[in-house]
């Protein structure tokens, strides 16, 4: 009895280890691919990342710009030097001498 006893107890602790290993092969192949995905997540909001800089690059190159071309303007606007500023709709002929051409 002893003998088949242990015998038993052999069976069950293999099955328990195999049991054991296959859970710890799962929970290895999913931190790994856990951690794949982040490194992907990582790359992609590294991409962004670069391309907003960019993005902000250009937008400061155009603002330095329009601020030039503003300060430009405002030294030759009819409507900065008129000596009426305190009318708040200017006069239709003065506002063309302000747009492109």
């Amino acid at each position: 009895a002893y003998v088949f006893q242990s015998h038993e107890e052999d069976d069950r602790k293999v099955r328990r280890r195999e049991k054991n290993r296959v859970a710890a092969q799962r929970s290895r192949k999913k931190q790994t691919q856990k951690a794949d995905k982040l490194h992907e997540e990582y790359e992609c909001l590294e991409q962004e990342n670069t391309s907003l800089k960019r993005e902000i690059g250009k937008l400061t190159d155009e603002m330095k710009h329009l601020s030039e071309l503003l300060k430009d303007h405002e030294k030759i606007c009819p409507l900065l030097h008129c000596t009426m500023n305190f009318v708040t709709i200017p006069r239709p002929d003065a506002l063309t001498g302000c747009l492109p051409r």
